[in-house]
């Protein structure tokens, strides 16, 4: 799904116009990108919860030639599923 397919999904759920969906999502993505960006923790109960973390400087190499190299380090998020996604996931029917 990308973000005009999900926008279309919340549209419909909401019953609002699409271009109000996409204001929604960008809305979301501004906010949610300014706490992380604050290292705060972003937590969306039922849902899951988003974590900053540093990722350490690392050795790697490029998978074309083979030539090693050196990872810089870099922020990267964690997404903890919450209880009611995971049972929804897992339902048996």
């Amino acid at each position: 799904m990308n973000k005009q397919e999900f926008a279309t999904g919340i549209s419909e759920k909401m019953k609002i116009p699409q271009s109000e969906a996409l204001r929604f999502i960008r809305a979301m993505q501004e906010t949610v990108s300014e706490e992380l960006g604050r290292d705060g923790v972003l937590v969306l109960q039922g849902f899951g919860t988003l974590t900053p973390w540093q990722q350490t400087e690392r050795a790697g190499r490029n998978p074309k030639t083979g030539v090693p190299c050196l990872i810089p380090p870099r922020v990267s998020v964690k997404f903890k599923p919450g209880k009611q996604l995971l049972d929804y996931l897992n339902r048996t029917e």
